[in-house]
């Protein structure tokens, strides 16, 4: 059964936090489809990626080209997972369902601590989640590493 992984964000931003677990990802040879509420935030998180460090390369696209099947990881507004991916991850406030849930081996909620609607929207989010039975994980920022705060099992 896929799990949710609540990644509340206090002391990094979402530019920081995302290719490190993008990294980890691709370490487990994961395929990731990230999400975004709108066009304008998923090109600059496509502009990020392609130079978030001097000394690394983060295989990627944008969705709607000739080779989205091809991309170990594929930036998306939509709801199509078009390169088959086994990890989902959703930024700010991009929303999923208990079916949608099903067909990922993770999925993966960042929201910015920092903002009232995010933070709103992500306990929002846990309540319908784990209320439809989806185990989940919530982890936040503290003194620089991620902690486990919370866990509900199915």
């Amino acid at each position: 059964m896929a799990e949710v992984y609540f990644y509340h964000l206090t002391s990094s931003p979402l530019e920081q936090a995302l290719p490190d677990l993008l990294e980890k990802v691709r370490g487990n040879d994961w395929r990731a489809l990230i999400r975004c509420t709108d066009q304008t935030r998923l090109n600059k998180l496509d502009a990020h990626l392609w130079q978030y460090r001097e000394d690394a390369f983060m295989p990627h696209g944008l969705a709607g080209g000739d080779h989205d099947a091809d991309q170990p990881i594929l930036l998306t507004t939509g709801a199509d997972n078009a390169n088959n991916s086994e990890i989902l991850l959703l930024t700010h406030q991009a929303k999923t369902d208990s079916a949608e849930v099903a067909k990922f081996t993770r999925v993966c909620i960042m929201f910015d601590g920092n903002n009232p609607d995010e933070l709103t929207a992500a306990r929002g989010d846990w309540k319908t989640l784990t209320d439809a039975g989806i185990p989940a994980q919530y982890w936040a920022q503290e003194n620089g590493r991620w902690t486990k705060k919370a866990e509900k099992t199915a």
